[in-house]
């Protein structure tokens, strides 16, 4: 098999983590990296073997097979719409974009042109979560009454692009709520209603630092998310699901499930492997290049976590907290009336 040439757009944190995944793949390899610091994108580009270019634009030069785009979401529709013009394949880090009408855009662009354009979600990718999706779709767990996630880790985002709104789009919310929405719709179905609420910023962030998000699937399923970069909640798992026959749990060092009917546990992962998951998820890329299997998430999917997040936002906006009125007791009124 031919191995496709990928360039990458951006050398930070997250492109780290592609390259030495690239390094394990045999579909694709690292034939290119851009970025506008100059510096950092020859010193990455040395690092991994690669040309490394001060513009995306230089790069195209290089006749790729694909890009994977990890810079800022206010950057995603300029640099996507950018190579699938050229005729590139794009796979762009999560969150797609920061608004709908842009992520419409670059979707259209990709299918008016029939190119391969996904939005990456690594979580997708985790065996453990493709095992738990079997299990559930078997009916194990019999029928699936609640779903509970969480994301928390504390963070010092105060010198991070990721807490500048005018970059972001958002804060945790549109950062690591793009992952928890989308794993949800994985295991849930279509989302039809969302809830949320901020907690407080310890951090003095300009943008939401912990939130808690409800959904409710199409289907009538409730799911609890927990996101936040300023507690951490220790956790073994970060997925719990609860069926009306037992419950299963996706963890990081191990997931499993239990019957109702039995005491034991049943182990079925081995937990969470960063590099692997970025792994599958590019040779899923190159195998849709190739036209040797579907995107796991297709463009469906890449809309659909950018209008759930959008109404997360606008239910975040409205803030709809009802005060609890401070009634003193033995006035002959009830706290109905009160109110009324």
């Amino acid at each position: 098999m031919t191995e496709l040439r990928f360039g990458i757009v951006g050398a930070g944190r997250i492109a780290t983590a592609y390259a030495d995944a690239l390094a394990r793949s045999q579909r694709a390899r690292l034939a290119a990296v851009a970025d506008t610091r100059a510096q950092a994108a020859q010193a990455f580009g040395e690092g991994y073997g690669c040309p490394g270019y001060s513009s995306h634009q230089e790069m195209a030069g290089e006749n790729l097979d694909g890009v994977i785009v990890c810079t800022p979401p206010v950057t995603h529709q300029a640099i996507c719409l950018d190579f699938l013009d050229r005729g590139v394949p794009v796979l762009c880090e999560k969150p797609l974009s920061i608004d709908t009408t842009s992520a419409l855009r670059m979707i259209e662009t990709a299918r008016n042109r029939g190119l391969t354009f996904t939005m990456a979600s690594k979580f997708r990718y985790v065996e453990d979560v493709a095992r738990a999706k079997s299990i559930i779709a078997s009916g194990t767990l019999g029928e699936i009454v609640l779903f509970e996630m969480a994301f928390t880790s504390v963070v010092d985002m105060g010198s991070r692009w990721n807490s500048d709104p005018a970059v972001s789009g958002g804060g945790v919310l549109i950062d690591n709520g793009t992952h928890a929405v989308d794993l949800a719709r994985y295991f849930l179905g279509p989302l039809g209603e969302v809830q949320v609420v901020e907690g407080k910023r310890n951090q003095g962030l300009p943008v939401e630092e912990t939130v808690r998000i409800f959904v409710r699937s199409t289907d009538g399923v409730l799911g609890s998310i927990d996101l936040s970069w300023s507690i951490n909640k220790e956790l073994d798992s970060y997925i719990n699901i609860h069926g009306s026959g037992g419950s299963l749990s996706v963890g990081w060092r191990e997931s499993k499930y239990r019957l109702f009917s039995g005491r034991d546990w049943v182990v079925f992962g081995n937990g969470y492997d960063k590099v692997e998951a970025f792994r599958r998820q590019l040779d899923n890329f190159a195998g849709a290049i190739m036209g040797t299997e579907p995107l796991l998430i297709d463009c469906d999917d890449a809309l659909a976590s950018v209008q759930v997040i959008e109404a997360a936002y606008a239910d975040l906006r409205r803030s709809h907290w009802i005060p609890v009125l401070d009634v003193p007791a033995g006035n002959g009124r009830t706290v109905a009336e009160s109110r009324a």
